[in-house]
């Protein structure tokens, strides 16, 4: 039978949450982030609370129907402007607003999180750093599979519907793999490289991916 994929809602806040958290716990990026074994299995799942809250506000949650896999994903508008003057101006002041509210949120996510933790802050600003500018696109903030089920394809299961749509609508899609194993992974599903890969400072490499329609 195949895997039976729906859009989560508030309801499912809990259960996203756990398994974020148990899906990256040992995922590398979280351990740089976290290094303490014991700070990282108390911090940590507030960290994914936070990034669950994000996306079920602004973004999508696909999960699997029997809770073991979920896929967060963000639409990101292009970078280019059209109409009139006025209107160039208007779209430049929201623009603006709305990158300093983007910079800003790397130091209230720390705030909210862990406050002496400058890696919370860092990580955020790292990866935007890197992120394409260009046209609208989507982007995979993050996907997870319970430790358990890992290794069944739920993943491609997952991704599957949101890039065919993507296809269908000639629409680009980004995410950033935290490690060699899910790299591979999205270079089948048709990611390539984007720019040089990003090495955290005493930690390990992450690497920027963008997939051109297909089809």
């Amino acid at each position: 039978m195949g895997v039976v994929v729906r859009t989560a809602g508030a309801g499912d806040r809990e259960l996203l949450v756990r398994l974020l958290d148990e899906a990256f716990q040992t995922d590398p990026v979280s351990c740089w982030v976290f290094p303490a074994d014991e700070h990282r299995r108390t911090t940590h799942p507030m960290l994914m609370a936070a990034f669950t809250d994000l996306v079920l506000a602004e973004g999508r949650v696909d999960v699997t129907e029997d809770g073991t896999a979920c896929a967060l994903w963000l639409s990101v508008p292009g970078d280019d402007h059209g109409g009139d003057s006025a209107a160039d101006d208007s779209a430049l002041d929201d623009s603006a607003r709305d990158g300093a509210a983007e910079s800003d949120g790397p130091a209230r996510l720390r705030e909210a999180v862990d406050p002496d933790n400058e890696r919370v802050e860092l990580i955020g600003r790292l990866t935007a750093d890197i992120h394409p500018s260009g046209p609208a696109h989507a982007y995979l903030w993050m996907i997870a599979v319970a430790p358990e089920h890992q290794g069944e394809g739920l993943g491609t299961a997952l991704m599957a519907s949101v890039l065919d749509r993507c296809d269908r609508e000639r629409l680009p899609a980004y995410l950033e793999a935290s490690n060699a194993r899910s790299r591979k992974l999205y270079e089948r599903l048709g990611f390539a490289l984007a720019g040089s890969p990003l090495d955290l400072p005493d930690g390990p490499r992450m690497w920027p991916m963008w997939r051109e329609p297909q089809g």
